[in-house]
């Protein structure tokens, strides 16, 4: 798609300016969207794609600059004055009621009436239309919390549309669903495009960036890097504009399976038949000292479920754990951080950082949990490890009164690893610590990955990437249908090895 400046934009923002204390989150940013386009929004982490979404939805009122939309000045108070103009969002972390029914969550707020009360047979019978709208057919009394995530997507995308939306805001909607899921999530989006509804779509996927954008906006530091249309962009021109370097995206990053690990000795963690009934079937894992064990498989196939019966996460109803040889009991995840056993959970949100605390306090729970509550870590000692461990992992900013929850999910990923650092353990699990950050938090967390296990730390590493798995991993373990189907040598690997074993036979053995 070319640029074609004669179509008038659903939305322009022009010098858009936000502070907030000791902080210029947005320097006079433009951005226009035009009718029946995609837009990706582009940045690394803290680069202000979420604050200038949030501008734009009425989350954050702007100190300097001005918006229209379809050519009316506006003022955005609230969200309601945002959707009041047709402006919806859709969050990366689904913001519906799981414990209501498909329908109720499609028209909340929007309920028809009859004789002052709620018409709930036609609170459905509307819910089933605009979800028809979208190819989509499913019972709309069924609980949402019963269908899968993408599912819960596209009845968040139903519920923006019921007010008849012309911008729709995607906030890193693909994250946690596998290729079909964004094939039918993409066929919804192309749909609306194409009836002229205005997306802004953020990713940090960059082949879905490609697959999907008319035009690409880049931001970086707060301030506007350009706006191009995608088929003009090359990728490494991209990458480049949102890093602000001429710049391979993991320069440095020098393969991991290339460095040799002594196998010969005790396993620092050892786990043999660990399993829970209809959850995983036993299993069995051995980390050594310097390794980094990936674990590849698709969503589902059982890498989540193995790694929190290993830190007592979960409750295994079989097998044994053994730390350097000894057997243990890992029942809770106190347990396992008694052991020396970190885990950072795939869910950042629910399981890791507590928004309403400081970076400081999120960096010291993990030692404190250890210690206990009677054993405070103290003001000069908190001082030493938090400002340690910000600056060897480049928290950004470098402030650890600031509350985590404002900061990009890049540096809350980096927060939660300065925790378990901090701990000094043996062995630290990583499920997913790169997902939905940018390419160049996700460098540096890859580059920290490979030198804490070149320093000796063991380390279980999870990515839906297999590109990462591959690059970071001396050995992988290749899960299926909730088993564990075989290992691979990351040495003389690649990806399409590895895809190969997940796609193989259940039969076949994986060498």
């Amino acid at each position: 798609m070319t640029e074609d400046t004669a179509v008038r934009p659903i939305v322009a923002m022009t010098g858009i300016t936000i502070r907030f204390p000791g902080v210029l989150a947005l320097d006079g940013v433009d951005f226009s969207l035009r009718p029946g386009e995609v837009h990706a929004l582009m940045g690394e982490n803290g680069a202000g794609k979420s604050t200038l979404i949030k501008a734009l939805t009425g989350v954050y009122s702007i100190d300097g600059g001005s918006i229209e939309v379809d050519g009316e000045p506006r003022s955005f108070s609230t969200t309601a004055d945002a959707q009041a103009a047709g402006i919806s969002t859709v969050y990366q972390e689904v913001n519906l009621l799981p414990n209501l029914s498909v329908g109720e969550n499609v028209m909340l707020g929007h309920e028809p009436r009859r004789a002052g009360r709620i018409d709930w047979r036609g609170v459905h019978a509307e819910a089933a239309e605009h979800l028809s709208n979208l190819g989509v057919t499913i019972d709309t009394r069924s609980l949402l919390s019963s269908h899968s995530i993408a599912l819960q997507q596209l009845v968040a995308i139903s519920r923006a549309m019921v007010t008849d939306s012309k911008v729709l805001v995607l906030d890193e909607p693909t994250s946690s669903l596998d290729r079909s899921e964004v094939e039918q999530l993409f066929g919804v989006v192309r749909d609306l495009r194409d009836r002229g509804v205005a997306i802004i779509f953020v990713s940090h996927f960059l082949d879905q960036v490609y697959e999907i954008s008319d035009r690409i906006t880049v931001l970086r530091n707060g301030k506007l890097v350009g706006t191009s249309a995608a088929a003009d962009l090359p990728r490494g021109e991209l990458v480049s504009q949102m890093l602000g370097r001429v710049v391979d995206e993991f320069e440095n990053i020098s393969r991991a399976a290339d460095r040799q690990v002594d196998r010969t000795g005790t396993p620092v963690v050892s786990a043999t038949g660990l399993g829970r009934r209809g959850v995983l079937e036993p299993a069995d894992l051995d980390v050594f000292d310097g390794e980094v064990v990936g674990i590849a498989g698709l969503l589902g196939s059982g890498r989540t479920e193995l790694v929190r019966l290993l830190y007592g996460a979960d409750h295994a109803d079989s097998g044994r754990v053994a730390v350097r040889g000894s057997t243990v009991r890992v029942a809770t995840p106190r347990h396992a951080i008694e052991h020396r056993i970190a885990f950072s959970s795939e869910d950042r949100r629910a399981e890791g950082i507590i928004g309403d605390l400081t970076v400081a306090e999120n960096i010291v729970l993990g030692i404190q949990a250890r210690r206990g509550w009677l054993r405070k870590v103290g003001g000069s000692e908190k001082e030493t490890i938090v400002s340690e461990y910000m600056a060897a992992l480049g928290v950004r900013p470098a402030d650890p009164s600031m509350l985590v929850k404002n900061l990009s999910g890049g540096n809350q990923q980096k927060v939660l690893l300065a925790r378990w650092l901090a701990t000094a353990p043996q062995l630290i699990i990583l499920d997913e610590p790169t997902r939905g950050i940018d390419v160049g938090a996700k460098a540096d967390i890859q580059r920290k990955v490979t030198e804490l296990a070149a320093d000796g730390l063991a380390v279980v590493f999870i990515s839906s990437e297999l590109e990462e798995v591959v690059r970071l991993a001396q050995r992988i373990v290749v899960m299926r249908d909730r088993r564990k189907i075989g290992e691979l040598d990351a040495h003389d690997s690649s990806v399409d090895d590895v895809v190969a074993a997940i796609a193989a036979e259940a039969r076949e053995a994986v060498a």
